[in-house]
């Protein structure tokens, strides 16, 4: 059986992401790297969550977490370090990392060359406008990291032909539990700020797909 790691964040693409690997009949290794950014600790609650719930629950690698912090390349007053959720109505251009698939990907190439695991699986979307996102670029990584590590390392984006609504329709005939997945770079007590631009996104995909969108949010945006 094929081995695949799945970057995980705990969030509806990635998630689904993981179902679709596990659908796909292949041995799915979920990796959660924690570069020392706001909400990472929400996040591995959401990740807790999620793998104990369906369709995952006893059919899944044990979550590798892994250490790589960024915060000495990112000031300490960069949005996401310092936890500054963007506003409610900004573009998902103001989410951008610098780097951030660069370092995720060579932190879980390296643990992939030591465990047998010759498939990466991350999950950008349609229109995602980030260079680290393009196929040139997933291309690139998988070359580098191959003649890096001496092995062949597949850095693949399954989804990166579907808008958000698709993705959650598919997360849901493959059973899918939304309610443990976590959307959200302002998290209040865990969950969803209901006030940040990754929650209007959230929640207007819920209601593109035509799927009830079964996540409390901390506040309700008035417009």
């Amino acid at each position: 059986m094929e081995r695949s790691a799945v970057l995980l964040s705990g969030g509806i693409d990635s998630v689904v992401l993981a179902a679709l690997e596990l659908s796909e009949t292949r041995e799915v290794w979920p990796i959660h790297v924690r570069t020392g950014l706001a909400w990472e600790e929400a996040e591995a609650e959401s990740i807790r969550r999620v793998v104990t719930s369906p369709p995952f629950v006893g059919r899944v690698q044990p979550v590798t977490t892994l250490q790589f912090d960024m915060r000495d390349v990112y000031p300490l007053s960069h949005w996401a370090v310092a936890g500054k959720a963007r506003a409610y109505s900004e573009p998902d251009e103001t989410v951008y990392i610098e780097g951030r698939n660069i370092s995720l990907i060579a932190k879980a190439a390296v643990f992939c060359a030591g465990h047998g695991i010759g498939r990466i699986a991350l999950g950008p979307l349609a229109g995602n406008p980030f260079p680290d996102a393009s196929p040139a670029f997933l291309r690139a990584m998988s070359q580098a990291m191959s003649l890096g590590l001496a092995r062949r390392v597949d850095v693949v984006a399954p989804l990166a032909h579907l808008h958000k609504d698709a993705v959650l329709r598919l997360g849901a005939t493959l059973g899918v539990a939304f309610d443990a997945t976590l959307s959200c770079n302002g998290p209040v007590k865990g969950g969803h700020c209901g006030m940040c631009n990754k929650c209007r996104e959230r929640r207007d995909a819920f209601r593109d797909a035509g799927i009830t969108d079964p996540t409390t949010y901390e506040q309700q945006w008035a417009g």
